[in-house]
């Protein structure tokens, strides 16, 4: 029986491998196609894993960049259908325009993950954002870890 492309690896160890690989080499043009092409990956846990790495290391290194919202309305298309990696995308939004000093809401960050309020206690600039971590984050961590940042800031 004839294939029209490779035999895919059976293993999910080997098509993460391969998949870190593609986004590794994959040109941005090609990003969002390859995102769509990861998430039909039959492991669904695999693939959202797999798809937030990249989105979490391309995130941040276009964080406070001109290019961060044309990336990410191309790709909000791309993992529309998977709910945590469109979380994800979302978040890394919020936590640009926390950074950028544009408009966000305080129920925006209170009701995020706590990977998201992890991530803006530790590193974001903004006093407004890390008083209302520091006031109402989600753990004990997170709002230690705000109220430290916010005095140093002041």
């Amino acid at each position: 029986m004839k294939t029209d492309g490779p035999e895919p690896e059976p293993d999910e160890h080997l098509r993460l491998a391969r998949y870190r690989r593609e986004f590794a080499r994959a040109a941005p043009e090609e990003v969002a196609g390859l995102v769509a092409r990861v998430l039909a990956d039959p492991d669904r846990a695999m693939a959202s894993g797999a798809v937030c790495e990249y989105l979490d290391r391309r995130a941040a290194e276009l964080l406070t960049e001109p290019a961060f919202p044309a990336w990410c309305r191309e790709l909000a298309q791309a993992v529309s259908a998977d709910g945590f990696a469109r979380r994800r995308l979302d978040e890394w939004a919020l936590l640009r325009a926390m950074e950028l000093d544009e408009p966000w809401e305080e129920r925006q960050l209170l009701a995020a993950s706590n990977w998201l309020q992890s991530q803006a206690a530790e590193s974001a600039s903004a006093g407004s954002c890390l008083g209302v971590l520091a006031a109402g984050g989600r753990t004990r961590r997170i709002r230690t870890t705000a109220a430290a940042r916010l005095r140093r800031l002041r």
